[in-house]
């Protein structure tokens, strides 16, 4: 599996833990959207694309089934992130 594409949307809201939204293209052949970067206590993470269920809790809607493929996945996008921070105007 390769990750063929990675778009960064910033979030502009300083005061806000949602710093961006990312989407991933697959093997040139799927699209996972809505994926977002998180600033956490110590550092930034990911958080798959989720729904609200009935009860209230979130789901995710698509997530990685193994720790591998999850790793590749964090680095891809945080890399394109620190681009994008690096570019920005």
């Amino acid at each position: 599996m390769k990750i063929s594409d990675v778009r960064i949307r910033l979030v502009n809201k300083e005061d806000n833990k949602l710093k961006a939204l990312a989407s991933i293209t697959i093997d040139d052949g799927f699209a996972v959207h809505d994926i977002k970067i998180i600033q956490g206590n110590e550092e930034v993470f990911i958080v798959m694309p989720s729904r609200k269920t009935a009860d209230g809790q979130f789901k995710d809607v698509a997530h990685p089934i193994n720790t591998e493929t999850r790793e590749m996945i964090k680095d891809a996008i945080l890399k394109a992130y620190y681009e994008e921070l690096e570019n920005k105007p």
